[in-house]
């Protein structure tokens, strides 16, 4: 049996201390006494108060909640049958449509921010929260099905074909089989999905119209100041909502694992 050398141990502490010791200062910081955030001076939740009384920053989580939910929402439809035509079916040009999908997560944001930008204008369409689902749907859309096609390959095509040599119709198939088998994979792509449009910056910039301000471009007017406590507790905020999304995707798919198991 070989035996772990101490020095790695060593650098996995380093590499996990430079990674989230930062954020374990916001969080301890986010309850300081103090506004200037420099030295520890008492605890207080008073900045969470003054988070949560903020009408402008609970309009601008409102607007970013209400983009993030209804890009996922139309991504989740088309990004899960895009994933089942490129895994199950064969067709002319399925690796440029594969290329093409899978473009917003390979190209850089800026530039898929100008491109959306240039495409409005060119439309003549009016910039507003509109526009930023639109631009949230493709990249979106991109990472549900690169999840869904991961969940694909992992699955007996024979499951399916047997429920055709029964008499079941495609559409059938698709609801009665394969669909409930790659629910978890799909759940785990609309939350990652979810968080990336409720943390995306850069295409919300370019796409958003005057006074339609979400969460990312709120906090971003307000460093311009410096970094408030009211800042480090919503970041704080923001950090348990995401652990709590990824303890609720992992009890999903657990459960689904244990049901698997017992059948």
């Amino acid at each position: 049996m070989l035996h772990k050398p101490k020095w790695l141990g060593m650098i996995a502490a380093l590499v996990y201390g430079f990674l989230y010791l930062p954020i374990l200062v916001l969080i301890a910081y986010s309850f300081d006494e103090s506004r200037l955030a420099v030295t520890w001076t008492g605890f207080t939740f008073k900045w969470y108060e003054a988070l949560f009384q903020d009408e402008a920053l609970a309009s601008a989580l409102t607007n970013s909640l209400l983009v993030a939910t209804t890009a996922v929402a139309a991504a989740a439809v088309m990004g899960t049958l895009a994933a089942v035509g490129l895994a199950r079916y064969h067709f002319a040009g399925k690796g440029l449509y594969r290329g093409i999908l899978f473009l917003p997560i390979i190209v850089p944001e800026i530039a898929m921010a100008v491109a959306a930008l240039t495409l409005f204008l060119a439309l003549g369409l009016k910039l507003s929260l509109a526009t930023v689902i639109v631009g949230h749907i493709v990249f979106c859309m991109a990472y549900i099905a690169l999840v869904v096609m991961g969940r694909l390959e992992g699955l007996d095509p024979s499951l399916e074909e047997a429920a055709q040599d029964l008499g079941a119709t495609p559409v059938m198939v698709f609801f009665k089989i394969t669909l409930p088998l790659i629910a978890p994979g799909i759940v785990a792509g609309c939350l990652l999905a979810f968080v990336l449009s409720l943390d995306d910056f850069v295409i919300t910039q370019f796409t958003a119209g005057v006074g339609d301000t979400t969460l990312p471009l709120r906090i971003f007017s307000l460093v311009k100041f410096g970094v408030s406590p009211e800042i480090n507790a919503l970041s704080t905020v923001m950090i348990l909502s995401t652990i709590g999304l990824t303890i609720i995707a992992e009890a999903i798919r657990q459960r689904e694992s244990s049901k698997k198991s017992f059948i």
